[in-house]
């Protein structure tokens, strides 16, 4: 009977740490595979080094799998979060940069037809 209450404590300790074991966050690769096809994403748009966005992204990710590498998942976890969210805005970014240019064009096409139409009366 001694015996089992000297040994009750060690497997309460031991049941508290498995608990806080599983309780650790896991491996984020999925997170790390979406924020590479994000990267990759706004690489394909036309994003390049020159944007600062884009060079955020990229040290994040750098960052993030180190952090893996360390099984710092938590921290890599953020790391390709926030990396993720800036190779979208680099992408959002050259997007609106191409539509403005296009919808340059377009008036300008349309002052040329305006006045082409206006000559022509």
């Amino acid at each position: 009977m001694s015996f089992l209450l000297r040994t009750r404590p060690l497997f309460v300790a031991v049941a508290i740490a498995s608990l806080f074991g599983c309780a650790n966050d896991p491996a984020p690769n999925e997170q790390l595979k979406l924020t590479e096809q994000a990267v990759a994403q706004a690489t394909a748009v036309g994003a390049t080094d020159d944007e600062p966005d884009m060079v955020t992204a990229q040290s994040k990710l750098t960052q993030a799998r180190a952090a893996m590498a360390e099984k710092s998942y938590k921290d890599a976890r953020m790391q390709a979060e926030q990396a993720e969210l800036d190779a979208r805005l680099a992408e959002a970014r050259v997007l609106t940069e191409k539509s403005d240019e296009q919808l340059a064009q377009v008036s300008a096409r349309l002052d040329r037809l305006r006045k082409q139409l206006g000559a022509a009366q």
